[in-house]
């Protein structure tokens, strides 16, 4: 029986370990399952349009699979509401901003009015659904002009997220007047790609948080860096290159390349972006499905190798887009 959430009318919470979650990051899925120990459970928050949304998640943080606007049955959010409101059950949007404002965030509250770009489906009213898993992750949060260090005990750095900007207006907030703290959507375009080159799989790094390393999301406001990142076993590595480069997969003498997962794609709007349109990177769902064959197929088993991130590699699965190929792999004895 789904329950209101206390204070927050018409919002609902689900859990089910079990579940398949339907458009899925792929890379982050795949990650996940193959170190089991991260991922705590799936949720589901159903908003009515223009209630509150709340994802949360008791231990770990959140990562969106999926946010969607609109109706796909008649009884969900229909109370009070005359038929020809609830009839239209074919209308759908995907929502890329919750994924942009929760993921990484231990507790996620949206104000939904507005939250979608469009409306899908005008005289029906409307709901939000998001799709969100809990995955047991290290935070880091710290203050404009300080150094993060990262650090695991056990394993290598793989960073989930990271933003240089500001989301709410008391991190960070001590001895800052008003001013400062009132932009609460301030989000750098290119914060994960430099965490990500300077922390993926070393045992500890450090990053400079400082408009000289990211840009400047939100002129005047106090900025903070908040960073997510995994543990992930020691022979689990990555590799990250952004279309029309290249890049090598190499393993020490006497180990050979296994390839865990492989995309070429996106599935976020922050790797790769510098400098791009907003239209390049918009579009957060984009798999080659041939991603991991042909990797396979170049890589496997040979101790070095090297992969363009092109679409005559790869074919091309979303035309006007701006790509990146990500690899997962681990160096094996023969």
């Amino acid at each position: 029986m789904n329950q209101p959430i206390s204070g927050y009318t018409q919002a609902y919470t689900f859990t089910n370990n079990n579940r398949t979650m339907g458009s899925s990051s792929v890379l982050l899925l795949a990650l996940v399952l193959q170190n089991s120990r991260l991922l705590i459970s799936a949720e589901t928050s159903i908003a009515c349009d223009g209630f509150v949304q709340l994802l949360s998640c008791d231990s770990g943080v959140i990562s969106v699979q999926s946010a969607t606007f609109g109706r796909t049955n008649s009884y969900t959010c229909s109370a009070g509401r005359p038929q020809g409101e609830t009839s239209n059950t074919q209308c759908s949007m995907d929502v890329p901003a919750v994924s942009k404002r929760c993921d990484g965030l231990r507790v996620c509250e949206l104000n939904t009015q507005g939250l979608a770009e469009k409306d899908p489906c005008s005289g029906t009213y409307k709901y939000y659904t998001t799709n969100y898993i809990c995955i047991q992750a290290e935070t880091s949060v710290t203050c404009h002009g300080g150094y993060s260090y990262l650090k695991c005990e056990n394993g290598k750095i793989q960073i989930n997220t990271a933003n240089y900007g500001r989301t709410d207006k008391i991190t960070c907030s001590e001895g800052r007047p008003s001013n400062e703290l009132q932009k609460t959507n301030c989000y750098s375009p290119n914060a994960l790609a430099p965490v990500s080159e300077s922390c993926n799989g070393l045992d500890s790094c450090e990053v400079f948080a400082t408009h000289t390393v990211f840009t400047d999301p939100c002129s005047g406001i106090y900025k903070y860096l908040a960073i997510s990142y995994f543990c992930l076993p020691t022979q689990t590595r990555s590799s990250l290159v952004c279309e029309s480069a290249s890049n090598d997969l190499n393993c020490e003498d006497g180990t050979k390349i296994h390839i865990e997962s492989a995309n070429y794609g996106r599935t976020d709007n922050s790797t790769c972006s510098s400098g791009r349109p907003a239209s390049q990177i918009a579009k957060t769902d984009c798999y080659a499905l041939n991603s991991q064959t042909i990797v396979t197929n170049g890589c496997e088993g040979k101790n070095r190798c090297s992969i363009s991130a092109s679409n005559s590699v790869f074919s091309d699965p979303c035309g006007g887009t701006f790509k990146y190929l990500y690899i997962s792999y681990s160096c094996v004895t023969k």
